[in-house]
């Protein structure tokens, strides 16, 4: 699928690749401890649902580039591109892409991102092209996302 770019405000950290889930996760408990704060920032649906929930990755350099060693990661929520983060929350706007997307759980992320980087991708000829983005449904059940692996850079309309 296509994504035109997107801003997602969140709380932003930056360690190592290979302990991910030790750094990951207290940023997404400060997001959620704090989300009143960009609640009314938060893009909606027509029926005011919330539009997407984000986990963002990006290279040290915030160019988007897949993780090497080390990662960037944004625990947040899409928002309007004009929106403003607050104090203490950082803004992204993460470029437009073409993705392959494929659903999985929690419990079957490694697996699901192992499958789609040896497996899937070379069988379809799809290099990837950036970082890995995890969406978020706010209306899925729990433990419910989708990996959007990024396999060409397009231009914003």
């Amino acid at each position: 699928m296509e994504k035109q770019s997107f801003a997602v405000i969140g709380k932003v950290g930056q360690g190592l690749a290979n302990v991910g889930t030790a750094w990951i996760a207290p940023l997404w408990q400060e997001a959620d401890r704090n989300f009143h704060e960009i609640s009314s920032l938060a893009k909606v649906d027509d029926e005011g649902n919330i539009v997407g929930i984000w986990g963002a990755m990006s290279d040290v350099d915030e160019h988007f580039e897949r993780w090497q060693d080390e990662g960037k990661y944004l625990a947040g929520c899409e928002v309007a591109d004009h929106a403003i983060a607050p104090s203490g929350w950082t803004k992204w706007v993460i470029p437009a892409f073409k993705y392959a997307v494929v659903n999985c759980t929690q419990d079957t992320y490694n697996e699901t991102f192992h499958r789609m980087l040896s497996e899937y991708m070379p069988a379809h000829a799809y290099k990837l092209a950036g970082a890995v983005q995890e969406y978020y449904n706010p209306k899925a059940n729990h433990g419910e996302l989708a990996l959007y692996f990024p396999i060409e850079r397009i231009e914003s309309v």
